[in-house]
């Protein structure tokens, strides 16, 4: 069955990507560019990919700590407003759709 109709991505091909390794979204977006256009699949490869599909989820653990211990304010400074590193990208322009995901555009 297709997951992604704008790519013609099929949830065989997501599970295989899965497979090799691929554990978000934006993973799967970028070895297939599924949900990089209307964005309608990403809850649908979401759901394929499940809870704790990763074997290895300690690293995102621990940038998750990183990036909670950045966000406290500095002592002195007023400022409570989380730290935001330049690296990250901004929400996408279109809701539903993978920011910053690779992206082709065809000529009609």
């Amino acid at each position: 069955m297709y997951v992604c109709s704008c790519f013609g991505v099929t949830e065989q091909q997501v599970r295989e990507h899965a497979d090799a390794g691929a554990c978000t979204p934006r993973q799967i977006a970028s070895a297939c560019k599924a949900g990089t256009d209307c964005g309608s699949c990403v809850r649908r490869i979401q759901g394929l990919l499940g809870r704790g599909a990763c074997a290895d989820r300690s690293v995102s653990r621990e940038a998750a700590a990183l990036l909670a211990a950045r966000s406290e304010p500095v002592e002195g400074s007023g400022d409570a407003r989380p730290a935001t590193p330049a690296s990250m990208p901004g929400p996408s322009a279109r809701p539903g759709v993978l920011a910053g995901a690779a992206r082709t555009e065809t000529a009609a």
